[in-house]
């Protein structure tokens, strides 16, 4: 992954032309990765046992659904969720766009 360093990255020309689902690294700070995430349908159940994972939703309404539930989050709203918790991510509506805060080296276990 090559982001190159002291790069303005503005998320709202980044999206537009993106229609299907796609993770796109914008940034690294120190051992973790901004993702900006296009969601066009919900993503598997999973966890991660290395890292925490932290939303941040830009366009749209992403869903994420909990054993315990689901959060709802419009544009503005942050969710942060705990290692080893499952879950799913899924855009409410045509898509959803969020940016994603995780470690560089997250591991992503299938459920």
């Amino acid at each position: 992954m090559t982001i190159p360093p002291l790069t303005v990255i503005d998320v709202r020309h980044e999206a537009p032309g993106v229609e299907s689902y796609k993770n796109i690294p914008v940034a690294l700070v120190n051992d973790h990765v901004v993702r900006l995430s296009v969601m066009n349908e919900p993503f598997y159940w999973h966890y991660h046992p290395n890292s925490d994972e932290v939303f941040w939703v830009v366009e749209g309404t992403l869903c994420i659904d909990l054993e315990e539930g689901t959060v709802e989050l419009s544009p503005g709203q942050l969710f942060a969720i705990p290692a080893n918790v499952r879950h799913r991510t899924r855009p409410l509506g045509v898509r959803s766009v969020n940016l994603t805060f995780e470690r560089a080296d997250i591991e992503t276990i299938k459920v």
